[in-house]
């Protein structure tokens, strides 16, 4: 069953589906080392990646396993992606993830994004549970997704292996019953 992706919107962020004409962008965002340091994957190196990424993102929503939404700040500046894959209908459950420009951090941008998001999936997709992974050096993550009421429930040692270097990554969860919507949440559009 496909699983379009939403457009919602808040106080200062539009949440859509992606477009072709999001490729350069993505590949900018996907490209900046910086960005990338904690992810689990290297920066991409070539532009191609950013075609095939969108063309994962329709594919997925087609097959009904998730939703990858891109992020535009108010006046359509690209910043980033949040989105929901692994979706499993009968256990009721998703894992989320986000990536936004470094020009975009500690504004709380990443937080008012996947806050929407996940209101979304709560409501439309009647999720039990929200599960997220973040390199345990990447405090700031870790910060979002605490503000959004996940809890951490534990360490994946040495589970990623990116240009050589080994890191750990925290396993977070969300709870339907502990989701508490932070004020001025998003609506769909």
């Amino acid at each position: 069953m496909p699983l379009p992706p939403p457009t919602l919107h808040t106080a200062r962020l539009l949440l859509r589906p992606f477009a072709d004409a999001d490729a350069n962008a993505l590949f900018a965002l996907h490209s900046n080392r910086h960005v990338l340091r904690y992810w689990d994957a290297p920066a991409w190196t070539e532009r191609a990646r950013a075609e095939r990424f969108i063309a994962a993102c329709r594919q997925m929503a087609q097959e009904g396993t998730g939703a990858r939404v891109a992020i535009e700040r108010a006046g359509g500046a690209f910043i980033g992606w949040c989105g929901l894959v692994r979706w499993n209908p009968d256990y009721r459950s998703a894992s989320m993830g986000y990536c936004l420009d470094d020009a975009a951090w500690g504004q709380g941008f990443a937080t008012e994004a996947a806050g929407a998001l996940l209101q979304w999936a709560f409501d439309t997709l009647d999720l039990n549970r929200v599960q997220s992974e973040t390199d345990t050096r990447n405090t700031a993550s870790s910060r979002v997704l605490e503000k959004l009421g996940f809890v951490r429930e534990g360490r994946l040692r040495e589970d990623c292996i990116v240009d050589g270097e080994v890191s750990d990554s925290w396993v977070y969860g969300l709870l339907r019953r502990e989701w508490k919507p932070l004020p001025s949440r998003s609506r769909a559009g």
